[in-house]
């Protein structure tokens, strides 16, 4: 039977100690979208948003996220990533934008919150960016791609 590695014999949450692990490369990918009304994608297309490179400082967001990901998430261990990519693509017969992500490291835990992190700020980061043009838009679909390494080997969803 499965359970919460994060919930100690106490019921009580507590940080995995994961002193005892072998260090392995491990590496995941993670994908998130966002909608937008067609004057967004435009601008996006043109590549005049009046914000600047959007993409730009999307992706930068996505990296610096990922690297902060233990500040952000109560029990993830801080982690030395040795790689960061943030892939953002537009997708306008579909009105959205599509994010990857891809973090990688050698170590004792698996990267899989970075790389959610890196997408989910990287959207937010482009909400912010067009929401004077369009308000409505939303996220959807974040999830892990795939994770390599660790106990569980390769895993794609």
């Amino acid at each position: 039977m499965s359970k919460f590695t994060h919930i100690n014999a106490s019921g009580e949450a507590n940080m995995v100690d994961v002193s005892g692990k072998a260090v392995t490369t491990r590496e995941a990918r993670a994908e998130a979208y966002i909608y937008m009304n067609d004057e967004a994608i435009e601008l996006i297309q043109r590549g005049d948003h009046y914000k600047g490179d959007i993409f730009g400082v999307s992706r930068i967001a996505g990296i610096q996220a990922a690297k902060k990901t233990s500040d952000l998430i109560p029990l993830c261990h801080p982690l030395m990533l040795s790689k960061v990519g943030v892939e953002l693509e537009l997708q306008a017969t579909d009105k959205r934008v599509r994010i990857e992500t891809r973090c990688k490291l050698d170590g004792k835990t698996g990267v899989e919150m970075e790389a959610l992190t890196a997408a989910s700020i990287t959207a937010l980061t482009l909400f912010d960016m067009c929401k004077a043009v369009d308000p409505s838009m939303r996220i959807e679909g974040l999830k892990v791609l795939e994770k390599v390494g660790g106990k569980t080997g390769h895993w794609v969803a």
